[in-house]
């Protein structure tokens, strides 16, 4: 179900697409694709020029392979569209610092410490930081939710709803439940 109706009439000025894609490689590891657009509904006046309507302000890229483990094996990035051409893009090479990090065990703090600030390019950094979520759901659909080696499933834990003293839990992993909080 989408959002109620605006109460008032309204004009929109900026839309941002994110998207990730998840790929299973012939080689075993897995890449994911994350894109960002930042697109103005409105000519867009920039010191380096007027921005077309339509035209992106941002429209960058990242690859990211991982193993099942979720370490990162590769990385790259790519800047197609940026408000400061020669500028924006002279740091993708940078971002291979992050190649042997964890997608599950700290990432986000080894990303911003690593690439955040100047080190980095802001719009990159924070397509990033939501890539261990888009990585969890691609193997998600690859695992079962119950493994076979009788461990506590991955997802408990993890938010609101799958905490382990929930009535989700109760009823769908009564082994896992703890009892009301």
């Amino acid at each position: 179900m989408p959002l109620a109706p605006a109460p008032v009439n309204r004009q929109r000025l900026h839309t941002r697409r994110v998207v990730y894609e998840g790929f299973r490689r012939d080689d075993g590891v897995f890449d994911i694709e994350g894109h960002l657009t930042d697109v103005k509904d409105h000519d867009y006046a920039l010191l380096t020029g007027v921005r077309a309507a339509g035209d992106p302000v941002h429209d960058m890229w990242v690859r990211v392979t991982v193993g099942p483990d979720y370490l990162i094996r590769a990385l790259e990035v790519r800047t197609d569209g940026m408000p400061y051409p020669d500028a924006c893009d002279r740091i993708e090479p940078a971002y291979a610092k992050l190649v042997g990090a964890s997608l599950l065990h700290g990432f986000r703090k080894t990303l911003y410490d690593t690439m955040g600030g100047t080190r980095g390019c802001s719009h990159i950094t924070e397509l990033l930081a939501h890539l261990p979520t888009a990585a969890i759901q691609m193997f998600a659909g690859l695992r079962r939710e119950i493994e076979e080696s009788g461990g506590k499933p991955f997802q408990l834990d993890r938010c609101h709803a799958l905490e382990t003293t929930s009535d989700t839990v109760r009823r769908y992993y009564p082994q896992w439940y703890r009892g009301a909080a």
